[in-house]
């Protein structure tokens, strides 16, 4: 069986599914590590060389691969779903999992951990961040809302 998280950026989808896939001895896949693996350089390095749309496209291509695993948990990028016909696949190959959290909470994660932040979301001030989010959120709340479970995450 295959489980796949979705939600925004620092959501919490890899720290839930490494706890998740150890309670069920299942595999951790992270799609982001995935990609860097594939890919040969880093997410950030992928963005500022090849742009979005191309970046897009290589975490389509890792969704693919990741999902003919099982037995594994898997960690989405915020964005994933929300391209080309990714939820469709994600619900028709795992059971899926849309992680809500406050986007207070987000904001304060993702600016606290700039260095590892995603080039979308680099912000002079957690205000802006915040507004990021929110217009980020309203785009894509339409996909991970087709998740077949949502866990409303409040810390």
């Amino acid at each position: 069986m295959l489980i796949t998280l979705v939600g925004m950026p620092a959501s919490g989808k890899s720290t839930l599914g490494i706890a998740l896939a150890q309670t069920l001895q299942y595999r951790f896949l992270d799609l982001d590590s995935l990609i860097v693996k594939l890919e040969g350089r880093s997410i950030a390095e992928v963005f500022a060389e090849a742009g979005e749309a191309y970046f897009r496209q290589s975490e389509q291509k890792a969704l693919h691969v990741a999902l003919r695993a099982t037995n594994t948990v898997i960690a989405t990028g915020g964005g994933t779903p929300c391209f080309f016909d990714n939820m469709d696949l994600i619900r028709q190959k795992s059971l899926s999992i849309y992680l809500k959290t406050d986007l207070a909470i987000l904001a304060k994660r993702i600016f606290q951990d700039s260095k590892n932040a995603r080039p979308l979301y680099l912000s002079d001030s957690p205000e802006d961040l915040l507004q990021k989010l929110a217009t980020t959120l309203a785009a894509r709340q339409v996909f991970y809302e087709q998740a077949q479970i949502h866990w409303l995450l409040q810390t």
